[in-house]
């Protein structure tokens, strides 16, 4: 009961941002810099994979390396649930934050420093492993500033996305214009120098938490460390040893990460739907949970392709002349973040302003899935073209699709996770729709590996088909999800 005042205090702060408690800050900005840092490395990761070494790259197949891409996406959002486990058990998840922040700094850094495929070893597991336990915590810790039913909580969460896509749009330009004039190391270099700046500004207003996220709402145990100690050296030994024998590769990297996720969401549902610690309520919220599960998982199978297909895409279709000067093809990056910040004030204040009457969620995520199809089938306009003949303006209004359709579902789907996760399992559940975030990163490498030039027709209208049909279906399911969500908007 001490733990339920301590967090009741944090979510009815006296100082206010824009009508939001003034912890959005601090969420804010930590959040920006990591994404900065994350997206600011991996628009130049795939040309770096599969460039030549005398262009600075390290001359892997260009299927293998945007499939390397899309898997490492995958477990970034996998090792989600390593973060919510520790915020959940360990260290609560305002700590889980900061030091995850560290971590995702050090992999980094040793993308710059260490040369090869064994920097790139290093590097990337480190960025996922900090970066799975910062981002599931810190949404899950501003969810945890808004007490449940409060209507300005998805206003809150599309100001936060604001500052994800601040970081998102700036890390590819920084990085993308040292990566073609000095080289990746130098643009590696530039995403770490990000984080330890996101990681100054958490320190600095770490106050403005308060106390939210400082407990640990289900403590594990002492005589239970040895045990759990044992299960993190036989996972590590398994992956190993699957990898010393050849079943995992980096060719079929993507389909291997695709599986492992869909498997542990799958595992993770029925763990959370069995705990005795999951009240009746609860359980019926977890599962009108999972068709937004779904419904998230093919929005992010398209949507992740700017990294993937669309950066192989912007490298060989697109025209980047300005005015004469050629932009680097890694800005593709940064392209749809530019209506993300234009966009983001404009649906918080529609949402703030609406309150109950907007539309409800289930209804948002349709419409999110629908208008991605959409955006793929735009691109048939240019297929089949020859060489770069591809006007980046085009891309550019494309993106706009791409945009809105982000807005409709995932600040959304951060603040609905948070509504409907059970007070045992708040962290845990927040992984778990970072697993749906993951599954459809993965899906975009997978998926990478069937586009080809020739096939744009076949390949943009089918995905696009396939994303209008879930969006569809998604709608009709609406008044059946939101009969079940149990009085959460």
């Amino acid at each position: 009961m001490a733990d339920t005042a301590n967090i009741e205090q944090a979510e009815v702060p006296e100082r206010t941002f824009f009508g939001h408690p003034i912890g959005l800050t601090n969420l804010f900005g930590v959040e920006l810099w990591e994404r900065f840092s994350f997206y600011g490395m991996l628009t130049i990761l795939g040309y770096y994979l599969y460039y030549s070494v005398t262009d600075g790259g390290l001359g892997l197949s260009q299927d293998t390396g945007v499939g390397i891409v899309g898997a490492y996406g995958g477990l970034v959002y996998l090792s989600t649930v390593l973060g919510g486990w520790i915020a959940d058990r360990l260290l609560g998840m305002e700590r889980t934050v900061f030091y995850g922040g560290v971590v995702v700094m050090a992999g980094h850094i040793a993308l710059a420093v260490l040369p090869g495929l064994a920097g790139v070893g290093v590097g990337l597991v480190l960025v996922a492993l900090g970066s799975g336990a910062l981002k599931a915590n810190a949404s899950s810790l501003l969810g945890t500033l808004y007490p449940k039913g409060d209507a300005r909580v998805d206003g809150g969460f599309t100001l936060f996305y604001l500052g994800i896509n601040l970081g998102a749009f700036a890390g590819p330009l920084l990085t993308g214009l040292l990566q073609r004039e000095w080289g990746f190391h130098y643009g590696f270099g530039a995403a770490a120098i990000g984080m330890a700046l996101g990681l100054t500004q958490y320190v600095i207003f770490r106050r403005n938490l308060g106390t939210a996220g400082r407990e640990v709402p289900n403590p594990l145990p002492r005589g239970q460390i040895g045990r759990i100690a044992g299960v993190l050296v036989g996972v590590a030994a398994l992956v190993a040893v699957v990898w010393l024998l050849g079943w995992v590769r980096l060719s079929n990297l993507a389909d291997v990460t695709t599986g492992v996720i869909a498997v542990a969401s799958v595992l993770y549902f029925a763990i959370i739907l069995r705990s005795p610690k999951v009240t009746p309520v609860e359980r019926t919220r977890v599962r009108a949970f999972i068709p937004l599960f779904i419904a998230n998982a093919v929005f992010w199978s398209l949507f992740q392709q700017i990294f993937t297909v669309l950066a192989v895409y912007s490298d060989e279709r697109m025209n980047w002349s300005i005015f004469g000067w050629t932009a680097p093809s890694s800005w593709i990056g940064s392209v749809e973040p530019v209506w993300i910040i234009a966009l983001s004030p404009l649906f918080a204040l529609l949402w703030t302003r609406l309150g109950s009457r907007a539309p409800g969620t289930p209804l948002k995520f349709a419409l999110g899935v629908l208008g991605m199809g959409l955006s793929f089938w735009l691109f048939l306009l240019f297929a089949g073209g020859e060489g770069r003949s591809t006007p980046a303006v085009f891309v550019l209004l494309i993106m706009a699709g791409f945009a809105v359709s982000e807005l409709l579902i995932s600040p959304i789907g951060l603040a609905v996770t948070t509504q409907l996760a059970p007070e045992a399992f708040r962290a845990q559940m927040m992984a778990l729709y970072f697993f749906s975030v993951g599954f459809g990163t993965s899906m975009a490498g997978v998926l990478a590996g069937f586009y080809e030039t020739d096939r744009e027709f076949a390949y943009f209208g089918l995905i696009g088909a396939v994303a209008v049909v879930a969006g569809l279906i998604m709608a009709a399911l609406a008044p059946w999800v939101r009969r079940h969500m149990e009085g959460v908007h």
